[in-house]
């Protein structure tokens, strides 16, 4: 079955309920009646067969009719076309064994249907293929029958009697009796070479069948004599032919081996139907005893033929003789004590016959053996209580057999017995004692091992003494009192004798056998300290070993001359396992400690312990065993601190001198000696303390603090420091909690205070060598790692509360190498726990008292409570915010209110905070500003509601922390509530509540915030309630299922409302449950991935989310024009949040979890895919570099060395970000706005730091790996990443350059974006770069993306050398650029034209530019080249018509230059495909006809462009269809009505013309609903207000307005609004025209980057000569009207209409007049728009002010081009009343006016060309704005295209500056008012 499928099965078996979908799902799987299946169909079936074979089913059987559906089809599946064409004979083998393994468990329904297949498997249908019907057999033989009925029984034992009674040997009418028993024997055995494998197969099939059928029930009385007579005569004949010799047989070697291993296997299985048979009687009766005992003597016949047999070394034999022990037994144990005698009578010579075998010791526990010991076990076992004195013969009789073997070796001339015997026998009686338990047989068997140890000490062979020593150290880990005691006295005298044998110089001939006496001693010790279990026994053993290790270390350091290490070494390892169950931190006993201390004195003098310094001297008493070593670490975690008296230091010093005898060669008055013990230890220390500060030390007190500073140091080099002392690893548990024990100790010389404290550094250094060490391991090793850095934390943390100031400082200090170290501990949950709370649980119980101690402590907490905290924020302020949330609600529970008064009131004290009030230096986390918007988010605030740049978080967190009590306590109380709601309940209803709303959302519906994270926030209670020690509580369905939609409904979502709602859930999370945080990080990297499949936020590669040059096709962008979907804005500050949540949770995982690591690094390789799969919208321009920032951080694990194994897959990775970080700047460089605060300053920030961390970023990949390593590396780089490079180092290298200084230059222009006014100048305004270098830059850039090289021209159009290379590139592969229409000014120019360049060849091929671009190729310059026209035309038609009719006075003058007339049939056909734009294109076409004079009086020098117009209108109406020539008839027959009024009125006096109006309004009848107002097709008309016509003032003229009543064309038509318009005659309006054409680009350019700048472009429209109409800017007045009504300035006029200062309407109004004046500030300066005078300007009903009248522009201005309106804009002193109230352009209100000029006038530049493009056309227009100067050249300086965007910023300021409250403006004002009366 497959391992999938295997763990299905698992699920469903635990959760049979909420997984029988599931079990339905497979069942369906099965196979149904088919005449063949698949493997997978078998598989399922298997799967179902084990489920229900567990008891497990549905409701409606589901499973129990498939299993049944096969069985109906087995007997089908005994031909070979029924299996797949793949399955083997074998494969249908352990198919059948596998299925009726689990059928065999089910029940009689299923019994009956294989018991049916079964008699057509022995059937003899030709039909079936007998191999796969003999496989059936075989299986069912292995696995038994199910249930089955007795009629079912009969019938199975009579078809497998009736199929082999033709077999003689062993039919059923063969009378033993009368022929003679030997006869019949030897007739069977010369026949077996007659009988065939296939044969002797057969009849084990048939033996084991009809055993499984005697199992199931009880069969018919003479079927059972047959059964029985058939096995009887079986086990006759076995004795014989294991007796047989190998000479007998004809057939030899492999042939025979295979025929007697058959017939082995068939004796076997006749030997379990015998007893199968005879466990079908009665127990009672003497029939039944003669049976059981005629058995068991054939069996007991046949095992001791088994054992002399010539065929015993075959392992079919081997099996045949335990399957006889096993019958022998079973019998023994079913059927009582009568059989008892006889069975110990012939058990006891085929127990010694095992014993004597030559191969079973050699072997080593061979099965022979291990089944004659269980068999042994389990018979005195059960005759223990049935007759004991026949047990206890049994066994003392096995027991005198050693005895016996030490009286025939002192009989002289008798031969000795193999040793074998003794050894068995020994071995078998102890393995009985340990299985038994019983002190009985203990007590029988133990004087026999003790007698033969002391009676043949000297002359008993070695090996014999060893099992002897194994087997009373085996009976002594009983615990029996008599046993233990007599063995632990004998071994520890046996040990110190044979000591003191090698000590004795006398001795050395018998030196060689003391010491392997001494081994064989120790291995008994071991085996003792190993098994023994009683606490009281182990804590003796304890302190006799302790001793023996004492006295045996005196003796031989008194008696030898070299070293002891050889005597106590061998003791180590037993000590070591006696002292592994003890704990070190609970009380010890004086005199064990005083016995551990002269231990660890003796390790260090013979230097027994590994070595404690790296690199390990060459000399020295580093002198180590590897065995002895490794028990030398175990003893160190549970020996307690070797401290001593505390009267004064050392006091007891006498002690250990009186370890150093007098006649010791090694006295430690020795001073040689004593300056070699100050010497070690001076290298034990590491060399922090010299050798001549220890001069003072005495030799004795040298070797102590040697001993001291190798136990404290292999503490930590041998597990990390954990002491013994339980499974869990906490802060008690930690070796720091014994290092500084010493410390403590009165009395001190400052000597030894230095040493003890060293040593406290020396094994802190250990410490942290082993957490490094293992760095890379994964997993529970991985976990353990951790626990023990965080109990070492956790111990210093609580240490900090001593009472001695030093050891408090040496606890913090080693606690922040710790944390800088490891900083995986700042989130650890138990260290916090111990930092925030400790302070108030470790008070010395001894002080009552003493409140500057107390102080002291407390300040010292806050001190590195703060610091931690701090730090932790810089790192991850939201999974540090989480955890402190926890621990506040913590606190809160807590009984004592002054922990939470003090945790709460520190909390308070801490801000986050970066930008002006930054804290954390360099590239850290918490400077990200994504990381910095989910930790407001985190913290469970509003990330709209807050300044994300000066965050007091941690002060709300009590707020949110009460608010997660809140929901937790509600759904703990409602799981107390009862049975009636449990955990499931609420999953249940949780994931529907979830589920709800992601529905609502996903179809388009509003998710409400409130509700969203009230449903989430409940639903994480439920499952966090759910989740007890670690585990689920309830269905594992239910909860992964309420997991998962925790972490994808708000990327379902993908609001930043959603978001923030997410990351504060994701947060609580894995703070409150550390073992979900894998689970939540997968789902999320799920979740993310599914954005990049669906393409939203950050990820909406489509063009349509391109930001501002999607809102801005075709007009100044290339390409169509499409429908753009809701702004993905919100989802990209979604993604935002989210991905400063990963950062966050990477920080977190990165030194502490592989697997998490890995789910990041699956995250990033699909987020850098080599398809570009990102969005081009500016606003994700941060959001983009601090995914890709998490990229370069993510890769620089692999200097880590838990991801070195991953270091070329990083190497690999990090190529893929530098490609996808240059792939950014593929796009043009764009500006953008959001209504975020502070958003722009981040986006800028984000770059900036992605900078700094690429600048700061050092390659080492040629360093790091060999030079063939990285050439691989680069080569896969170059094939999968970049391509083809020369040198792959150098090209990278190149690469990264170039992606730095675009970095650079974004994040500075980023900068000036975000603040706009800043004075201060980037490092990177001016790059320092050389010509040369440029080029490098240029061709590097064109080699990634050829579209990156001509944005870096885009960004640095000053550098000539730059933009000559990008040129020179661009034209020589112009070929493979036919897609990127910015490409065209590199090969399109009037120069290329000029040489008619082969270049233009490429233009029918070229992309689509924009109509700005377009309309400038049709300017002189290029001379109406013929491909130039065909591109340019092509460009056109492939635009809506609608979209080119705002171009329609461009595209009428570039008539000029039509001398191929190719721009008229593009005007054509447009107008035929929309009648607008050949309505509009009509009355442009009337207005530029009109004959201009010279002085001369010449006729019009453009007599052919007139004719052209004429004739062009003419070919628009005859282009018309009928219906919509009666359109263009009635629209401008309505409009000429409306138009003629004028002349009707200038004959009447003043007073008379408004009634003339309205009389000839009123014969004007409306003609048609389709008629729209000329200057907004999108409006029609449905009437005219016939009061509203007002004639105007003008010197010759009389202009009028009237007003009409419109709805919008595509909304409500009952939705009619008015729409006033004045209809001029004798004026040109084409001036206007170009001014508010200008005014509407700019417009669209301020709305596309989200810029909050109001223009207002009103319509104009020349219907003809001289005449025009122009809209009306609703609900205004002219500053003039104003003034006529209200004294005082605009200051005082808004208070008297919006109300006081500082009211909500005053205020928004002024907003409103300072986003419209810096929109026409900008629109001003590039204009230059004259005679701004109070009647020109209008302000709405909202207090925007209205720009109109551009009757003077550029070069152009009242009284003969005077110029007197020197300033760029006008900002009168009533203006700046408004905009700057405190009259210093100091005042916030100027500052954002300024900084909203300058972000116009940035975001204007970006679109230079085309508004210059747009204005150039018209130069020969005739229009008097052009008519002085050069305005075109002086509109492009107006840009200041060669300043950078600083500089520029710079600029507009000066401009606002000049223009504030100029004497310019008010002369002018003054001089209109004495002039013509209008107000100042």
């Amino acid at each position: 079955m497959e391992p999938a499928l295997t763990d299905i099965c698992e699920i469903i078996e635990e959760n049979p309920i909420n997984f029988s979908e599931s079990l339905v799902w497979i069942c369906r799987q099965c196979p149904h009646e088919s005449a063949s299946v698949s493997r997978s169909h078998l598989n399922a079936l298997l799967a179902v067969a084990r489920i229900i074979s567990r008891n497990v089913d549905t409701s409606e059987n589901h499973g129990k009719l498939a299993v049944l559906d096969f069985l109906h089809a087995v007997p089908s599946s005994f031909r070979r076309s029924f299996w797949p064409c793949s399955f083997t004979l074998e494969s249908i083998t352990e198919f059948y064994c596998a299925f009726l393994g689990y059928v065999s468990c089910l029940t009689h329904e299923f019994g009956s249907e294989v018991v049916e297949i079964t008699e057509e498997a022995i059937g003899d249908d030709v039909d079936v293929d007998p191999a796969i019907s003999r496989a059936f057999l075989v299986a069912l033989s292995h696995n038994g029958f199910p249930s089955i009925q007795q009629s079912d029984g009969d019938e199975l034992i009579t078809m497998l009697l009736h199929q082999f009674s033709t077999n003689e040997k062993f039919s059923p009418d063969l009378d033993v009796a009368s022929k003679g028993s030997f006869s019949v024997f030897r007739q069977q055995v010369a026949s077996f070479e007659d009988e065939s494998v296939e044969s002797l197969e057969n009849q084990e099939i048939t033996f084991k069948l009809m055993a499984h059928v005697l199992d199931k029930v009880k069969v018919d009385s003479k079927l059972y004599d047959q059964v029985s007579s058939i096995a009887k005569r079986q086990l006759q004949s076995m004795s014989a032919f294991l007796k047989s010799r190998r000479q007998d047989w004809n057939d030899q070697d492999s042939v025979l081996k295979t025929g007697v291993d058959a017939k082995l296997f068939v004796y076997q299985a006749a030997a379990k139907m015998k007893i199968k048979s005879l466990a079908s009687l009665e127990t009672d009766g003497k029939t039944y005893k003669k049976l059981a005992m005629e058995t068991l003597t054939l069996l007991f016949d046949a095992a001791e033929a088994c054992l002399t047999s010539v065929w015993r070394k075959m392992k079919a034999c081997e099996e045949l003789f335990i399957s006889l022990l096993s019958a022998i037994a079973e019998m023994a144990v079913a059927k009582g004590r009568c059989l008892l005698h006889g069975l110990f009578v012939r058990l006891k010579p085929l127990v010694l016959a095992v014993c004597a075998q030559p191969d079973t010791w050699v072997r080593n526990q061979s099965n022979i053996f291990e089944s004659v010991s269980k068999i042994c076990c389990e018979i005195i076992e059960s005759g223990w209580a049935k007759d004991r004195a026949l047990v206890n013969t049994f066994i003392v009789g096995l027991a005198s057999r050693i005895r016996e073997t030490n009286d025939y070796e002192e009989q002289v001339g008798r031969e000795k017995e193999d040793p074998t015997v003794p050894l068995n026998v020994i071995k078998l009686l102890a393995d009985i004692s340990l299985a038994v338990k019983k002190p009985e047989v203990a007590d029988m068997v133990f004087p026999f091992f003790i007698e033969s140890l002391e009676e043949g000490d000297t002359s008993t062979p070695g090996s014999l003494r060893l099992q002897l020593l194994d087997a009373v150290s085996r009976i002594a880990i009983l615990g029996f009192e008599k046993s233990y005691r007599e063995t632990v006295v004998m071994m520890t005298r046996g040990y110190l004798r044979e000591v003191l044998t090698v000590a004795s110089v006398e001795s050395k001939t018998s030196e060689p056998k003391s010491r392997t006496n001494i081994e064989t001693l120790a291995a008994g010790l071991l085996t003792i300290a190993n098994g023994l279990m009683n606490t009281k026994r182990r804590a003796d053993y304890r302190n006799r070993l302790f001793s023996l290790c004492s006295d045996v270390s005196l003796a031989s350091e008194s008696k030898t001359g070299g070293s002891g290490a050889d005597i106590l070494g061998p003791l180590l390892p037993a000590v070591a396992e006696i002292c592994s169950d003890l704990d070190p931190t609970s009380n010890v006993e004086p005199s064990l400690l005083k016995l551990f201390r002269n231990l660890w004195f003796y390790i260090a003098l013979f230097g027994l312990a590994p070595p404690i310094v790296k690199p390990q001297p060459a000399r020295g008493p580093y002198m180590w065993n590897t065995q002895w070593s490794l028990a030398v670490q175990r003893i160190s975690q549970g020996t307690p601190p070797l401290v001593v008296s505390s009267v004064k230091w050392l006091e007891d010093e006498f002690e250990l001198n009186a370890l150093r005898s007098s006649d010791s060669s090694l006295r430690i008055g020795n001073k040689k000696v004593a300056s070699t013990q100050r010497t070690a230890l001076a290298i034990a220390l590491g060399g922090r303390v010299e050798v001549s500060a220890l001069n003072t030390i005495s030799g004795v007190k040298a070797t102590y603090l040697l001993a001291v500073a190798i136990l404290e140091i292999v503490r930590f080099t041998s597990n990390g420091g954990i002491l013994n002392g339980g499974s869990s690893v906490s802060a008690s548990r930690s070796a720091f909690s014994c290092v500084f024990e010493y410390l403590k100790s009165p009395n001190l010389t400052p000597a030894v205070s230095q040493c003890l404290t060293a040593i406290v550094h020396r094994a802190f250094q250990a410490a942290v060598s082993w957490l490094e060490d293992r760095i890379s391991l994964t997993g529970k090793d991985d976990s353990t790692r951790e626990s023990t850095m965080n109990a070492h934390a956790c111990f210093l943390i609580k240490n900090m509360s001593q009472r001695d100031e030093h050891i408090r400082d040496i606890s913090v200090n080693l606690l922040n190498q710790i944390r800088d170290k490891f900083p995986q501990v700042l989130w650890s949950s138990s260290c916090l726990d111990s930092l925030l709370f400790s302070v108030h649980d470790n008070a010395p119980s001894m002080v009552v008292n003493d409140p500057a101690w107390t102080a002291a402590v407390r300040s010292l907490y806050q001190k590195v409570v703060r610091e931690w905290i701090y730090i932790s924020l810089s790192y991850a302020p939201c999974t540090i915010q989480g955890l402190l949330q926890d621990k506040l609600c913590k606190a809160n529970t807590l009984q004592r209110t002054q922990t939470t008064t003090d945790v709460v009131s520190l909390l308070n004290e801490i801000k986050i905070g970066t930008g002006e009030n930054e804290i954390w230096s360099g590239t850290k986390t918490a400077n990200i500003p994504a990381v910095m918007d989910a930790a407001v988010a985190a913290s469970g605030e509003n990330l709209k509601a807050s300044e994300a740049f000066n965050l007091e978080i941690l002060g709300s967190g009590f707020v949110n922390a009460m608010y997660k009590c809140k929901h937790t306590g509600q759904i703990s109380g409602l799981v107390r509530l009862g049975n009636s709601i449990g955990n499931d309940t609420l999953i249940n209803s949780s994931v529907r509540s979830l589920q709800q709303i992601v529905n609502t959302s996903t179809n388009g519906g509003v998710t409400d915030k409130s509700q969203f994270r009230e449903t989430c926030s409940q639903a994480t209670a439920v499952l966090l309630s759910n989740l007890q020690a670690g585990e689920p509580k309830t269905d594992i369905k239910g909860f992964s299922r309420l997991l998962r939609l925790l972490c994808w409904s708000p990327a379902y979502i993908l609001t930043s409302d959603a978001m923030e709602t997410g990351v504060f859930i994701w947060t609580w999370l894995v703070s409150a449950a550390p073992q979900l945080g894998s689970l939540v990080l997968a789902e999320l990297v799920d979740a993310w991935t599914w954005t990049i499949d669906s393409k939203r936020g950050l990820f909406a590669s489509d063009v349509r989310y391109y930001g501002p040059a999607a809102k801005l096709k075709p007009q100044l962008s290339p390409g169509e024009p499409e429908d753009s979907p809701s702004d993905p804005v919100d989802q990209i500050v979604a993604h935002r949040l989210w991905l400063g949540f990963l950062i966050d949770r990477f920080e977190v995982v990165r030194h502490s979890s592989v697997e998490q690591l890995l789910l990041f690094g699956r995250l990033l390789q699909r987020s850098t895919s080599l398809d570009w799969c990102f969005t081009h919208h500016p606003a994700a321009t941060g959001t983009f570099f601090s995914l890709m920032l998490l990229g370069l951080k993510f890769c620089s694990c692999q200097k880590q060395g838990n991801m070195h194994k991953f270091r070329h897959g990083l190497e690999l990775l990090e190529d893929r970000i530098y490609r996808a970080s240059l792939g950014w700047f593929s796009r043009q460089p764009e500006w953008y706005d959001v209504n975020i605060p502070n958003f722009c300053q981040s986006e800028a920030q984000s770059v900036s730091i992605f900078a700094q961390y690429l600048l700061n970023e050092r390659s080492d990949f040629s360093q790091s790996d060999s030079n063939e390593i990285a050439h691989e590396n680069g080569k896969l780089a170059e094939l999968i990443v970049w391509g083809k490079m020369d040198n792959y180092a150098v090209g990278k290298e190149k690469r990264k350059q170039l992606l730095l200084i675009l970095c650079q230059h974004e994040s500075d222009r980023l900068d000036v974006w975000a603040q706009p006014i800043c004075s201060k100048d980037s490092p990177y305004s001016r790059l320092k770069v050389s010509s040369g270098k440029w080029t490098e830059h240029a061709k590097t850039a064109f080699l990634v993306d050829p579209r990156i090289a001509i944005s870096l021209v885009s960004r640095f159009p000053a550098n000539i050398a730059l933009k000559y290379e990008v040129t020179q590139l661009v034209q020589a592969h112009i070929v493979d650029l036919h897609s990127i229409p910015e490409a065209l000014p590199y090969f399109l120019t009037p120069k290329t034209v000029e040489e008619n360049s082969v270049l233009l060849q490429q233009l029918p091929h070229w992309a689509a530019c924009s109509i700005t671009q377009a309309l400038e190729f049709l300017t002189p310059n290029y001379k109406g080249h013929p491909r130039v026209m065909a591109y340019v035309l092509r460009v056109l038609e492939s635009y809506p018509p609608e979209r080119v009719t705002f171009f329609m006075p461009q595209l009428v003058q570039s008539l000029r230059y039509d001398e191929g007339r190719l721009v008229e049939g593009y005007l054509l056909r447009a107008a035929q495909r929309s009648d607008i734009f050949a309505h509009i294109l009509t009355w442009h076409l009337q207005g530029e006809s009109f004959q201009e004079t010279v002085k001369d009086g010449a006729f019009d020098k453009n007599a052919s462009f007139q004719a052209i117009l004429s004739e062009l209108r003419q070919h628009i109406i005859d282009g018309f269809t009928p219906k919509a020539l009666d359109l263009f008839n009635r629209e401008f027959d309505f409009f000429e009505k409306v138009t003629s009024i004028s002349g009707v009125l200038f004959p009447l006096p003043k007073e008379e013309r408004r009634a003339g109006i309205r009389r000839e309004l009123e014969k004007i009848k409306m003609q048609g609903e389709d008629l729209y107002l000329p200057t907004a097709p999108n409006k029609l008309v449905k009437g005219i207000q016939i009061d509203s016509g007002i004639p105007l003032q003008s010197a010759a003229k009389v202009p009028i307005m009237i007003t009409f009543n419109v709805v919008d064309r595509d909304g409500n038509h009952n939705d009619v609004k008015p729409q006033a318009c004045i209809f001029k005659v004798g004026d040109d309006c084409r001036q206007d025209v170009l001014a508010l054409q200008v005014i509407s680009l700019l417009r669209d350019i301020f709305e596309a980057v989200g810029l909050n700048l109001y223009l207002f472009p009103y319509g104009v429209l020349p219907t003809g000569a001289g005449r025009g109409i122009i809209e009306v800017v609703p609900n205004t007045r002219s500053r003039s009207q104003m003034g006529e009504s209200t004294d005082g300035g605009l200051y005082e006029i808004f208070q008297q209409e919006f109300g006081p200062v500082g009211s909500p309407s005053f205020e928004t109004a002024r907003g409103n007049f300072l986003t419209s004046s810096a929109g026409y500030a900008v629109a001003s300066l590039l204009l230059q728009p004259k005679d701004r005078h109070n009647g020109n300007l209008l302000f709405d009903n909202m207090g925007r002010l209205v720009h109109i009248d551009f009757g003077f522009i550029f070069e152009t201005s009242p009284g003969g081009n005077m110029r007197f309106e020197s300033a760029h804009f006008k900002l009168s002193h009533e203006m700046t009343q408004l905009l700057d109230p405190s009259g210093d352009m100091k005042s916030e209100t100027w500052h954002q006016f300024v900084s909203l000029c300058v972000q116009g006038y940035l975001a204007a530049r970006r679109y230079m060309e085309g508004i210059i493009s747009t204005v150039e056309m018209m130069v020969e227009s005739g229009l008097p704005c052009f008519s002085r100067g050069n305005p075109i050249e002086k509109l492009r300086k107006r840009f200041h295209p060669e300043m950078s965007e600083r500089e520029a910023a710079h600029f507009m300021i000066n401009v606002c500056t000049d223009a504030y409250n100029k004497w310019t403006t008010f002369g002018y004002d003054l001089i209109q008012y004495l002039q013509q009366g209008i107000e100042k």
